[in-house]
């Protein structure tokens, strides 16, 4: 099938892609939680080629504004794996996801732009959830920050010969999210760089455990959340590259929160099963922390990430 250059002229799309915690402890590379704190995009097709980004709040003036943009390169995967040309694009980019703080901000852009796509190729290539992970994937390289994105919820994601699948489960009513926020920030492949080829058996042993009491505790026992959060398998291995991090989540673990490194860092999550214990664990770090750290109090996620028409002027139909 072939498609008309012209087919997509005149349609704008609004997407909002929220943030995400992956790891939440035991479950590296596999959990993942979808965050209240979103990401907006509007895209809008036009006659000029090429791609221009205005970026509005985070990565204002940092981030690049043409075709090498994140989000255009997502568009761009997304329309080169239907055949489909991509047209000349006006975005722009409304950002409060944080940047290098374990929040899923790279995830985001890649799902923005993956849903940015699905949206103007409405009507002409339809996608579906096994196909926007999949594309999602191939830019990410693993799958448990933007299954959460795309899906919402608490998102159990593994890979198989067939492509990445996931499973999204809703979490306990009770369960309230607190991220704590540093000035600094991490990489992600410095982070990654600094996880061992082997662990010990029993240590893999304990994160299995962990990870499937976590699963039961996120959707059903939130009381369970503090010894459902240990971890044997990458936090420690990390620890040094971000000394405060760890000094505060031994700190908060010390107390009887469930505190974790959100994502590869250096942001810390919180898992409390209620608003009372939210509080007192953003007081305690504020009180402890040597440097400025934000508490972002944020409900969970459960629809993740959205595309909305804003127009349709015309459009044609794909020629055989």
């Amino acid at each position: 099938m072939t498609f008309s250059a012209g087919a997509l002229r005149g349609r704008s799309v609004q997407v909002k892609v929220p943030a995400t915690s992956a790891n939440l402890g035991p479950g590296f590379d596999t959990l993942g939680l979808a965050l209240a704190l979103y990401d907006e995009l509007q895209v809008s097709v036009r006659d000029e080629p090429g791609a221009t980004v205005d970026v509005i709040g985070v990565g204002a003036g940092e981030v690049p504004t043409d075709e090498t943009n994140l989000v255009v390169r997502a568009i761009a995967h997304t329309f080169e794996s239907v055949g489909h040309p991509l047209p000349g694009l006006s975005l722009v980019a409304r950002n409060s996801i944080p940047h290098g703080r374990g929040m899923g901000s790279s995830g985001a852009a890649i799902v923005s732009g993956i849903m940015a796509a699905k949206g103007l190729l409405e009507g002409v290539v339809e996608f579906d959830a096994q196909s926007l992970l999949a594309l999602a994937n191939d830019m990410e390289g693993h799958p448990d920050n933007v299954a959460p994105a795309l899906f919402g919820g608490l998102t159990i994601a593994w890979v198989t010969p067939e492509g990445p699948q996931f499973k999204k489960l809703i979490v306990h009513r009770g369960v309230s999210p607190l991220v704590l926020v540093p000035s600094h920030v991490m990489s992600t492949a410095l982070a990654r760089s600094l996880q061992p080829e082997s662990v010990p058996h029993e240590d893999a042993v304990f994160n299995v455990s962990r990870s499937a009491l976590l699963v039961a505790a996120l959707i059903q026992s939130p009381e369970l959340l503090h010894a459902a959060t240990e971890d044997k398998l990458h936090q420690s291995y990390r620890a040094s590259a971000m000394p405060e991090t760890n000094r505060l989540i031994t700190l908060l673990r010390a107390r009887g929160f469930a505190a974790v490194v959100s994502g590869a860092g250096p942001s810390i999550l919180v898992l409390c099963s209620d608003p009372s214990q939210r509080l007192a664990a953003a007081e305690l770090v504020a009180s402890e922390a040597e440097t400025d750290w934000q508490p972002l109090m944020l409900a969970v996620d459960f629809k993740g990430a959205t595309v909305t028409p804003l127009a349709v002027e015309s459009a044609d139909t794909p020629a055989a």
